[in-house]
């Protein structure tokens, strides 16, 4: 699977974005597919992740209530919906995706190590 994401961009505090990651071959079909984000000078961390076909969401307590995880079987896309944007959601965005057969517990779905696929990042800054 080889994943592009986009739709970064600068965006006032306040105001809401839409990032994007496609697949190319197969789709998202039985994958789990996620987004981390990754601060200048910080470590990559969890933002939300999906069960796509099946609908189960994962969120980071930081962006719950804020941004929101989605899917488009037509297009072979998932959508990451950001709200309220603050200057501390700056950073680079990843998509990641990996096979749901491997995804045994609640808990790897927050971890990177849990992916196999990445897309190359998508840079969001927020100007206060």
């Amino acid at each position: 699977v080889q994943l592009q994401a986009s739709g970064g961009g600068l965006v006032q505090a306040g105001e809401s974005r839409r990032l994007s990651c496609s697949a190319s071959g197969r789709g998202f079909i039985n994958y789990s597919v996620a987004w981390f984000r990754q601060a200048p000078g910080k470590e990559r961390e969890f933002v939300s992740a999906v069960k796509y076909g099946v609908g189960t969401t994962y969120y980071s307590d930081f962006v719950k209530g804020r941004f929101t995880i989605s899917g488009d079987n037509a297009k072979n896309t998932v959508y990451l919906q950001m709200n309220s944007l603050k200057p501390e959601d700056t950073a680079v965005y990843y998509c990641a995706a990996a096979p749901l057969r491997g995804m045994r517990s609640a808990t790897v779905y927050y971890s990177a190590t849990s992916y196999d696929y990445w897309g190359q990042g998508t840079l969001v800054t927020v100007s206060s």
